[in-house]
């Protein structure tokens, strides 16, 4: 049997935005607490969707598309406040430059579904979040995964 290699898969992603120099953090999680942090450009990676791919399977083995969340934020009152969304955009930039450099994620995955030939493409989304009591400028990376061959079927 196959196995996923999720942490793999998950280093690979959080190894981008770590290399890049955008962030004070990268979390390879959801942020989920009472206080996160405020200051800074930080990033949060966390696994959204797993679903099997059947224009992608054979009639041997099902593919697979990962979709992964990359969160970038800082918090909405950092100053000066005219460059948020500039140090925000400057690093969702490199990194959807990145996913599309580093197609297959070192061997790891078929590809990233830039253009969505199987689903919604790579796509970066912005919006605001109130959390803890704090309220930041987000933006949300969807990043698309096709993982080949992963499961085996019964004959």
């Amino acid at each position: 049997m196959t196995a996923l290699q999720a942490r793999s898969i998950l280093d690979a992603v959080a190894g981008h935005a770590l290399a890049s120099g955008w962030f004070e953090r990268v979390n390879r999680h959801e942020p989920k607490s009472k206080n996160p942090a405020t200051d800074g450009v930080t990033c949060a990676i966390w696994v959204q969707q797993l679903t099997p791919l059947g224009p992608a399977s054979g009639l041997a083995m099902t593919s697979t598309r990962l979709e992964i969340t990359v969160r970038v934020y800082t918090g909405l009152l950092a100053e000066p406040q005219d460059e948020i969304d500039p140090r925000v955009l400057d690093a969702v930039d490199g990194l959807m430059g990145a996913y599309n450099a580093d197609f297959e994620l070192g061997g790891l995955v078929q590809e990233v579904d830039v253009f969505g030939a199987y689903g919604a493409p790579l796509e970066a989304k912005a919006g605001y979040l109130r959390q803890g009591g704090q309220e930041f400028r987000v933006v949300d990376i969807r990043v698309p995964l096709v993982v080949a061959d992963l499961w085996p079927q019964a004959a």
